[in-house]
C-alpha cells in the first residue's frame, strides 16, 4: 500500500469515528452506567467469601479423656526460599465475581478508546502542513487538538494498569489472610478494596463517556481549521 493510500484510509476511518462512532460510544457508555452493572449498586452486595476459614485456637480442643489434643501439623508446601505456604483446606480463594464481570465489560471499551484515539491522532498529524513562517494559527489549533487526543489516549492506557494493580493488591491481601487467618482487619481490607475498585470502575466508565464527548465536541467545533489550517480567515479555538 502506497503512503497516499494509507493516509486516505486513515482519513476516512478517523472522520467516520468522529462523526458516527464517538456519538454511539457516548450513548453506549451512558446506557452502561444506568445498567444493573453499575446503577443503584449496594456496596455490601459486592462482598465475596474468600474461602479461607478461621482455624480453631491452638490447644483449645480436648479428647474424651479430657486430655489436650495434640496439635496436628498443617500440610505445607515449601517454596524456593523455604518460606512455608499453607494449603487452603477448602480449595482456592476466588476472585470477586462481581468485579470481574465489570472488568470484563470495561476492558473492551478501554481498548476501543485507545484504538480510536490512535487513529484520530494519526489523522491530525497527517493534516499538519509543512513548517513555514506566519499563518500558523490553524496549526496551533491542530496541535492543541492533538495534545488533547494524546492525553485521552494516555489516560485510557492507565486504566488498564489500574486493573492489573487491583488484582495484584488483592492477591497480596489474601495471602496475608492465609498466613494470619485470625486477623479480621485483613479480611475487611479485601471488602474495602473491592468496594474501592467498583467505584473506580464506575468512574472509568464515566471518563470514557466524557472523553468521547469532549473529543467529538472539540474536533467538530474546529474541524475547518483542523482540515485546512492555513487559510485567509482566522477563527478562535473553542
Amino acid at each position: 500500500m502506497a503512503m497516499a493510500e494509507f493516509k486516505e484510509k486513515i482519513k476516512k476511518e478517523a472522520e467516520q469515528l468522529v462523526n458516527d462512532v464517538f456519538l454511539k460510544k457516548v450513548q453506549e457508555l451512558d446506557d452502561l452506567l444506568l445498567s444493573p452493572l453499575f446503577a443503584n449498586k449496594d456496596l455490601n452486595l459486592l462482598h465475596m467469601d474468600i474461602n479461607i476459614p478461621v482455624p480453631p485456637p491452638a490447644g483449645g480442643a480436648a479428647n474424651c479423656d479430657g486430655m489436650p489434643v495434640k496439635k496436628r501439623k498443617l500440610d505445607v508446601v515449601e517454596n524456593e526460599i523455604g518460606s512455608p505456604v499453607f494449603v487452603l483446606p477448602l480449595g482456592s480463594a476466588p476472585s470477586n465475581k462481581h468485579i470481574v464481570e465489570i472488568i470484563d465489560t470495561m476492558k473492551p471499551n478501554i481498548q476501543q478508546l485507545i484504538d480510536h484515539t490512535n487513529k484520530v491522532k494519526m489523522w491530525i498529524q497527517f493534516l499538519i502542513p509543512r513548517i513555514e513562517d506566519g499563518n500558523n494559527f490553524g496549526v496551533s489549533i491542530q496541535e492543541e487538538t492533538l495534545a488533547e487526543v494524546r492525553t485521552v489516549e494516555g489516560e485510557a492506557a492507565s486504566f488498564l494498569d489500574q486493573i492489573s494493580r487491583y488484582f495484584i493488591t488483592r492477591a497480596k491481601i489474601i495471602s496475608k489472610v492465609a498466613k494470619y487467618p485470625h486477623v479480621d482487619d485483613y479480611r475487611r481490607a479485601i471488602d474495602e478494596l473491592d468496594e474501592k475498585q467498583f467505584i473506580s470502575l464506575q468512574l472509568v466508565c464515566c471518563e470514557l463517556r466524557n472523553n468521547y464527548s469532549v473529543l467529538h465536541d472539540l474536533i467538530t467545533k474546529n474541524i475547518d481549521k483542523i482540515k485546512r489550517p492555513r487559510t485567509a480567515h482566522n477563527h478562535s479555538l473553542y
